[in-house]
């Protein structure tokens, strides 16, 4: 069994079982006009006929107390200052808490895992998982803007945008500070949203000057179930960070650049300098897989590391905790 370290840081939709609140169109609260008034509206609304365009759309939707953001499924008009904020990403949820916004509610990767605890938020209302959101939960909580994300949950679009204005990111396995940006921007944050990326990636570099690990690899694992481990790969969220701190990831044939799977037979095919190993419970030594454990003279250097930031947390606060856990890792190689 290698010397195992800990690094623990310090610093298509569900079936509805009822009816949802539908956001009310002005056409619908007009009905009750009286013939002579419906009249004068229609004749007020042919004299505005010709629709804005360029710098008078921005300035009709700032009049409307709206903003314009441009998203994978076109453009939303979206409040100046969002309240009751619902996410369905991870990235979503991590990005509105480092902003200083707390969703109301929030999609988690699992009903038993709940809320990250890493967040160190309260009142965030579970809305189902994140594959599989609940729209009658996510309605109950009257948001006035929904995040979301178009390769997860484009079926649902219209039924969400009926909830509440609702803004897409393409896809989850974009890259994770584009998307942080769409978040920033939808939250009208854009500025803040950069600041905090520009954090991350100054103390990022400061650490690799700190630390000269050139020519060093190391390889992100996550143990999936008893056939399965997954690599994570340099545009990934925890890999990038470790080359950005000048670690190198030994090549694979990754899938989108992001991962690649090996069964436990292939192990010596993740052999690396250092290996971290994701975990529920950094504590818990069991967690390192067999296969690794049984090979321990081809991995020297084996360190568990908590998957609730190194993989599901992406995000600017998860981004932080990564590097604490990487900093503190390099710290003790000296």
């Amino acid at each position: 069994m290698p010397e195992v370290r800990r690094v623990r840081s310090d610093g298509l939709p569900p079936t509805q079982r009822g009816t949802f609140r539908m956001r009310t169109s002005p056409s619908r609260r007009g009905l009750g006009l009286t013939s002579a008034t419906l009249a004068a509206a229609l004749l007020l609304a042919g004299c505005a006929a010709q629709p804005a365009d360029g710098e008078e759309a921005r300035e009709a939707s700032a009049a409307d107390g709206t903003r314009s953001v441009e998203h994978a499924r076109g453009t939303a008009e979206v409040p100046e200052d969002p309240q009751r904020v619902v996410v369905l990403e991870p990235v979503e949820l991590d990005t509105a808490v480092a902003l200083g916004v707390t969703p109301v509610g929030a999609a988690v990767a699992s009903n038993v895992a709940g809320i990250p605890e890493y967040l160190g938020v309260e009142g965030v209302e579970p809305v189902g998982t994140v594959p599989e959101p609940d729209l009658e939960a996510i309605a109950a909580l009257e948001p006035d803007l929904i995040l979301g994300t178009e390769s997860r949950h484009s079926e649902l679009y219209d039924q969400l945008e009926a909830i509440a204005p609702t803004v897409f990111m393409a896809t989850q396995a974009d890259p994770w500070q584009d998307n942080v940006l769409l978040i920033g921007d939808a939250l009208g944050q854009r500025d803040e949203a950069q600041e905090l990326l520009d954090g991350f990636n100054e103390r990022c570099a400061q650490i690799g000057e700190d630390h000269d690990v050139s020519g060093e690899t190391a390889n992100l694992i996550r143990p999936r179930d008893e056939t399965t481990l997954s690599l994570y790969g340099p545009v990934s969220f925890g890999g990038g960070a470790l080359e950005c701190v000048g670690l190198t990831i030994p090549d694979q044939e990754w899938e989108d650049g992001l991962q690649a799977d090996i069964s436990p037979e292939n192990i010596l095919n993740a052999k690396a300098d250092y290996v971290f190993v994701t975990t529920a419970d950094v504590d818990d030594e069991s967690t390192v897989p067999a296969a690794i454990a049984e090979n321990s003279a081809e991995f020297p250097s084996v360190t568990l590391v908590d998957t609730s930031y190194w993989v599901s947390g992406v995000g600017p606060k998860g981004g932080e905790k990564v590097l604490d856990d990487i900093e503190q890792f390099l710290e003790a190689q000296r």
